[in-house]
């Protein structure tokens, strides 16, 4: 659904449309149907409070997946080194 008002500059009718999803706003001439302007929302600046707690957030996120990668890489070595085992003492068996 978008925001549509009327609005007069120089005796010719400009519809301005609101779009509720994004918030861009155009600027229409209704009798060549082309958009004469179009703007798009300011974006809300976040404080540096903000800022710090979003960066150290991402950090956590990465420490906690470097981990779980390092983990992931240890079993499978430890998997790979016993599976080594097993087939080197089969080999002296024989």
């Amino acid at each position: 659904m978008l925001h549509i008002r009327q609005m007069e500059k120089d005796k010719a009718d400009i519809f301005q449309v609101s779009c509720p999803g994004c918030n861009m706003v155009l600027w229409i001439d209704p009798d060549t149907r082309e958009v004469i302007k179009s703007e798009r929302p300011k974006k809300k600046k976040g404080s540096l409070d903000d800022l710090l707690l979003k960066e150290k957030k991402k950090k956590d996120e990465m420490d906690q997946r470097f981990s779980s990668t390092a983990d992931l890489v240890e079993k499978k070595r430890k998997v790979a080194q016993d599976k080594f085992a097993q087939a080197f003492d089969k080999l002296k068996e024989d």
